[in-house]
C-alpha cells in the first residue's frame, strides 16, 4: 500500500561511496561506527537506513560479503531499523558478468530488507561555477544486463529493490522489466535529484517524476547537496517520502554553514519538517507495510 498522506518514511543514508573524513569527519567506516549511526538515525525518527559498505581502515568502497555482513549484524543487534544496501558501482573497475556476479554476492548472503538498484547509465559529474571547471566528471554506466544482474541477486536473497532513478527516463526504464516478470508491483522509486547529468532538482522536476509512476507504487525523494532541503520541503508537500544523511549532503542549513554532527540531527530537521506539515514519520513496522515488505519474523 502506498504511504498515508499524513505519514511518512524517513530514509537515512549514513555514509555514501565517495565522501571521505577529509571532507566531513563525522562519516562512519566500521561496521560498528555504521551499527552506532543506523541507532542514533532510529532513535531520530528514521525508519530505514541506506548503507554502502566501506573498508573500516582506508574507508574505501568495498562489495565484501563479510563487511556487508559486519554491518548487517551490528546495525541489527542495536535497532529494529530497515536496511537498504546499495549496489552501486558494482560494475564499475570489473570485465566479465563472472565478476560482477561475485561482487554482488553479498545481496543474496546478507538479505537486507532492501537494495538499490540504480536504473540507468548517465554523465555523473560536479561543476564548481567558482574555479569555472568541474570538480569531477565520469560516466556512471547501468546498461540493462547490469541491471538485470542486480536483479537477480535481489531476487536470490528475497530483497526488494529499490530504483534509483536520476532522470524521467530511467523512470520509464522500469516498465520493460515489470512487463519481463523481472521486477514486480508495487515498485519502490527513489527520485536522485542534484548530480551535474542528472535532471533539474526543483519542485517541478520532481512532481513530474511523481506523476510518471503508477498509483501502487511509492517515492521518495534523494536531494544531493545544498537543495537537500528544498527538494525535502516538496517531497512533504506532494505527499512523498524523503532520505537524508551524510552521504547527500553534510549540512542542517541551507548555504552550507552548520555540518552536521552525524546523521542523527539530519534526521532530526526531516521529522521537524514532516511534522510541521501534518505528516508522522513511520516506524519499522509501519514502513514495512507502506513498502510492502514481509513482517519481521
Amino acid at each position: 500500500m502506498p504511504a498515508p498522506q499524513d505519514r511518512v518514511i524517513v530514509t537515512a543514508a549514513l555514509t555514501g561511496i565517495l565522501a571521505t573524513r577529509e571532507q566531513c569527519p563525522h562519516l562512519p567506516y566500521t561496521p560498528a561506527e555504521i551499527g552506532e549511526e543506523a541507532r542514533r538515525a532510529y532513535e531520530a525518527g528514521a525508519a530505514c537506513v541506506h548503507i554502502h559498505g566501506r573498508e573500516p581502515e582506508s574507508g574505501g568502497p568495498t562489495w565484501e560479503s563479510r563487511v556487508y555482513a559486519a554491518i548487517r549484524d551490528e546495525v541489527r543487534r542495536r535497532s529494529p531499523i530497515l536496511l537498504n544496501f546499495s549496489t552501486g558501482g558494482f560494475n564499475m573497475g570489473v570485465d566479465g558478468e563472472a565478476e560482477k556476479r561475485r561482487r554482488l554476492g553479498y545481496v543474496a548472503e546478507t538479505r537486507p530488507e532492501i537494495a538499490a538498484l540504480n536504473m540507468g547509465s548517465m554523465n555523473y559529474a560536479k561543476y564548481s561555477a567558482q574555479r569555472k571547471a568541474f570538480v569531477f566528471d565520469m560516466v556512471f554506466p547501468n546498461p540493462f544486463s547490469d541491471i538485470l544482474l542486480a536483479i537477480s541477486a535481489m531476487r536470490e536473497g528475497g530483497v526488494k529493490p529499490e530504483l534509483e532513478c536520476f532522470d524521467l527516463g530511467h523512470v520509464a526504464n522500469a516498465e520493460p522489466l515489470v512487463t519481463m516478470g523481472e521486477l514486480r508491483r508495487p515498485l519502490q522509486y527513489s527520485f536522485v535529484l542534484g548530480v551535474l547529468g542528472g535532471a533539474p532538482p526543483s519542485a517541478e522536476t520532481l512532481a513530474s517524476m511523481a506523476r510518471a509512476i503508477q498509483p501502487s507504487d511509492t517515492w521518495e525523494v534523494i536531494g544531493i547537496g545544498r537543495v537537500q532541503w528544498r527538494l525535502v520541503g516538496a517531497a512533504l508537500a506532494l505527499g512523498g517520502n524523503v532520505r537524508v544523511g551524510l552521504e547527500d549532503n553534510f549540512y542542517l542549513d541551507a548555504a552550507g554553514t552548520q555540518m552536521a554532527k552525524g546523521n542523527g540531527p539530519l534526521v532530526e530537521k526531516a521529522v521537524r519538517m514532516a511534522r510541521d506539515v501534518g505528516r508522522e514519520p513511520m516506524s519499522p513496522d509501519e514502513a514495512r507495510a507502506a513498502l510492502s515488505l514481509p513482517q519481521a519474523s
